[in-house]
């Protein structure tokens, strides 16, 4: 008799369609077919919006949804994430390929295509090497100062085609130094039509949530500027989208330095796995099933690779887009599929009603789809309650605005880093009093009421012991030490701290010297199996008793003339 098939073992494992396929029900294929469609209708607008921003013709925009959707619904493990172009790679792609490009657009494209491969071959490398552990590095507070950062910099590239004005800059401030000077030649019929379709957007998003509004300000705005001759009168549109699928070919390899190109590749896998895997798990939490964020780079690679065999520029899995999918109904990526072929037929037989499509509401919708992204109550938020969170996420913004999207994100993710690092370096050193009553200690500083220790000093290290905060433990104690009379013994207690390295356990030396110079013994409590193997390996054991490593604080204060302090 043959076994079940189950397709989470072996190399099934990597083909996610095994899994869902194999449990499909007919009654999900109306929910996903209304979801594709619905999506499509919302990546129309939004997807000639991003290619404008990223400085590409507009049907690139498209090809991305079309291809890196079936891309991903091949290997990517998401039921409902959504993969195409996002604001922020798109002005990734404006801001650091013009300058490789040397102002030819054919070669401009060919590189974004590029870009977009390298990103694929970047994403099996992490998957390779699993490194799915390091992007979580980049902290959530990191994220929000990028997020407002990148927000601000797309709003302010959109104002000058909202104003019908040239703009121009190469960062935050420059751009907005001459919109400010060039506001005189504001062309007014530009920015009425600009401003309404953003009035219509706003209003839609919050009195018809879900629905396919953007769509419908397109349809209407071409209408307007058909009937009313806006082209004639100066209002600038999108002109003729070529019609037909995308041809798929290889993209042009030598283009450009691998030092130049992987740069920017890195910067566009960062922010599209940190977006597309957070997206992804609120899904699957909602949805009830697991994700495997390792899978999600070759889910990624894979869109990524199909987009640049069809000259697009690198895609990800966007939460916009991604709710739209969710909210329509979607149960399976065979949503991604259908989305893909109404797209198709779009670009086969009606590119030529967009000809007249006014860019001030492409600017529109670019602003309605990010002016969330600059996340104020958050930012207040963690001024109130942490400021070190605050000032990491205000570097991610500064750096943003001044340096441009690629500059902003790598800073972003090495102050992360050392954000981390300042963080472990600065534990919380617990010094510990007896709770009234009771065998139980607690942190003096954090609880009122504990009885203080006679002729002891109990702390406890809230941390692992590293290299880089052994030195500031071992202040704090001396500290600790220097403020205090008639100290006969020291008590270490490291209960709270999993690890230890060979600068901690040089500190613990370090502290048994010192305290042995001034006649005051120190004992080590409450150290785990890992702890003590490095403890007994370092000489420790010659210094303290290890016998008492394993007993915890009251076991040895217990009893003692420390009890009535």
């Amino acid at each position: 008799m043959k076994p079940p098939f189950d397709p989470r073992v072996g190399w099934m494992r990597f083909f996610p369609p095994f899994g869902w396929l194999s449990e499909y029900c007919m009654a999900w294929l109306r929910s996903d077919a209304v979801a594709g469609i619905t999506l499509a209708a919302y990546a129309i607008p939004v997807s000639l919006a991003y290619a404008a921003l990223a400085g590409l013709p507009p049907q690139i925009g498209v090809y991305g949804y079309i291809l890196g959707g079936i891309g991903y619904a091949l290997l990517g493990c998401s039921r409902q994430l959504a993969i195409g172009p996002t604001s922020a790679i798109s002005l990734m792609i404006a801001g650091t390929v013009g300058s490789l490009a040397a102002g030819d657009p054919v070669r401009y494209a060919q590189i974004a295509s590029l870009v977009a491969c390298a990103v694929a071959l970047l994403c099996l490398i992490a998957w390779l090497f699993k490194l799915s552990t390091l992007v979580r590095l980049v902290s959530d507070s990191i994220l929000v100062g990028f997020k407002a950062g990148a927000g601000l910099t797309i709003i302010m590239s959109q104002l000058s085609s909202l104003f019908g004005i040239p703009g121009g800059g190469r960062h935050f401030f420059d751009r907005a130094i001459h919109i400010v000077g060039q506001l005189g030649d504001t062309n007014l019929l530009v920015l009425t039509v600009g401003a309404v379709a953003l009035l219509l957007l706003l209003l839609g998003e919050r009195l018809l949530p879900g629905r396919p509004v953007g769509i419908t300000i397109v349809a209407l705005s071409i209408a307007a500027a058909t009937l009313l001759g806006l082209p004639a009168m100066g209002v600038p549109v999108t002109g003729k989208i070529p019609e037909g699928l995308p041809a798929l070919a290889v993209p042009t390899f030598g283009l450009v330095e691998p030092e130049e190109l992987f740069p920017i590749a890195a910067g566009c896998l960062l922010l599209a796995y940190i977006e597309g895997v957070s997206a992804a798990r609120s899904f699957a939490a909602k949805h009830g099933y697991a994700l495997d964020v390792r899978q999600e780079f070759l889910g990624l690679g894979a869109a990524n690779l199909a987009a640049a065999f069809g000259h697009g520029y690198p895609v990800a899995g966007g939460l916009s887009q991604s709710a739209v999918n969710d909210n329509a109904g979607a149960r399976t990526p065979l949503a991604l599929v259908i989305c893909s072929a109404t797209l198709a037929l779009c670009l086969l037989f009606f590119t030529g009603l967009l000809t007249n499509l006014p860019k001030a509401v492409l600017a529109a919708i670019v602003f309605a789809a990010v002016y969330r992204l600059v996340d104020i109550p958050a930012l207040i938020r963690m001024w109130k309650v942490s400021r070190i969170d605050f000032y990491a996420a205000a570097i991610a913004l500064i750096s943003v605005l001044l340096l441009g999207i690629l500059q902003g994100v790598l800073l972003a993710a090495i102050a992360s880093i050392f954000l981390l690092l300042a963080r472990a370096s600065q534990p919380n050193i617990a010094f510990l009093g007896r709770l009234p009553g009771t065998g139980r200690y607690s942190d003096s500083a954090r609880h009122e009421g504990v009885e203080p220790l006679v002729g002891v000093i109990a702390f406890r290290p809230e941390a692992s012991l590293l290299y880089i905060n052994a030195e500031t433990i071992l202040a704090a104690v001396l500290n600790a030490l220097g403020t205090s009379a008639d100290i006969r013994l020291v008590v270490c207690d490291l209960s709270a701290s999993p690890y230890i390295d060979l600068a901690g356990a040089r500190m613990l030396h370090d502290l048994y010297d010192e305290l042995a110079s001034r006649h005051i013994a120190l004992c080590i409590v409450g150290a785990h199996a890992q702890l003590r193997d490095l403890l007994r390996a370092e000489g420790l054991a010659e210094k303290t008793d290890s016998a008492q490593w394993l007993r915890t604080l009251d076991n040895v204060l217990g009893g003692s003339d420390a009890k009535g302090g």
